[in-house]
């Protein structure tokens, strides 16, 4: 590797790690102004605040990386350009390309900071964020979703018309046995309990229609307990539940689901979509932010840096957007997560060909 590499990677790290710091800080700050009075009314302890924020700095990080590593990247290169640094390594005989070298290395090892980041830290910062805040700042919910249908076992299906997490109750649950599209036994009951002692759960005012060779069997009667894959666990998770495992759990989370049949398991899928694209935003972006800031301008840096917010901003607006039509249930999902790098790509491409360097 040469010196000049070397003198790029140390800079466009550097810069990255100064902009990821000052802007976290700045939003943390204004985080912690908005939330102190709900801090002191309702006697949050300090070192559960301390905790709160350095869990949500590490959130703010990831969401900010691409405008991080875009900033980072035309700071450095319109500062070069101004120097007449690019100009000179150029005349030297070394091409564009060449000169991408030690930025796409730099963006690689951010990338893959951010993957390990993604895939094994940031869950658990996100899961300290969300019990802070339904500890301390949210009020009181209980889950009561209704028309719930689960798969509980290879041929075994379950629904509930209304769960309460408030007394890990159910209502109208019926378990019925299918296979092959003929419908072999029905259990119905008024209502399912969880019992908390035998951890089982308990059928009331039950009804069991079966399928016989022979005939038809009917049994009916008041409490009946029965053993399910599914556990209250199950009905009060949160809605980033998602975001707060682990890779390896995440994957073995919709593996579960999609034996249940569970209807919210795209959130899942989405989420690893999404784990394996951050990276490469990287890239991308760096690729783009070098070929717009490398030729010289009277007014300085000022342009550039404005114009890298901008373009940070669009990928940041078209990847919620793309991550908000895949859960909607877009016939490809991960297409459509993986569509801001897609378009960047292409964008960057074109103005390779285009913008003068």
């Amino acid at each position: 590797m040469k010196l000049l590499d070397k003198l790029i990677i140390k800079d466009f790290l550097k810069t990255y790690l100064f902009v990821v710091f000052l802007l976290v800080l700045v939003v943390l700050v204004l985080d912690f102004t908005e939330k102190n009075d709900t801090f002191i009314r309702n006697e949050v302890p300090s070192g559960e605040i301390i905790k709160y924020l350095l869990n949500y700095g590490l959130y703010l990080n990831n969401l900010l990386t691409p405008i991080t590593v875009f900033i980072s990247v035309i700071f450095i290169t319109s500062r070069m350009a101004g120097r007449t640094e690019i100009i000179a390594i150029l005349s030297s005989g070394t091409s564009f390309v060449r000169m991408l070298v030690p930025f796409f290395f730099s963006a690689a090892l951010i990338g893959t900071a951010s993957f390990f980041l993604n895939g094994w830290v940031l869950p658990v910062a996100t899961e300290g964020v969300t019990s802070f805040k339904a500890r301390y700042l949210d009020d009181d919910k209980y889950y009561n979703e209704s028309n719930i249908h689960v798969k509980v076992a290879a041929h075994h299906y379950a629904f509930i018309s209304r769960y309460y997490t408030s007394s890990n109750t159910g209502y109208n649950f019926t378990l019925e046995h299918i296979e092959d599209g003929i419908l072999h036994a029905k259990l119905s009951s008024d209502r399912i309990v969880w019992d908390t002692a035998k951890r089982v759960w308990s059928v009331k005012n039950y009804r069991i229609r079966s399928l016989e060779d022979w005939g038809e069997r009917y049994e009916v009667g008041e409490s009946l307990d029965t053993v399910l894959s599914i556990t209250p666990y199950d009905f009060d998770l949160p809605l980033n539940h998602h975001e707060m495992l682990k890779t390896p759990e995440l994957s073995r989370q919709i593996k579960i689901l999609e034996e249940r049949g569970a209807d919210n398991v795209n959130y899942y899928k989405i989420e690893r979509y999404v784990r394996y694209m951050s990276p490469f935003a990287a890239i991308i972006l760096t690729f783009i932010g070098v070929i717009v800031s490398s030729k010289k301008t009277r007014g300085g840096s000022g342009f550039q840096i404005a114009l890298g917010f901008f373009l940070a901003f669009i990928y940041i607006i078209l990847f919620l957007l793309s991550k908000t039509f895949a859960e909607a249930g877009t016939a490809y999902p991960i297409l459509a997560v993986w569509l801001p790098n897609i378009v960047f790509a292409v964008t960057g491409l074109a103005l390779y060909k285009t913008v003068p360097r």
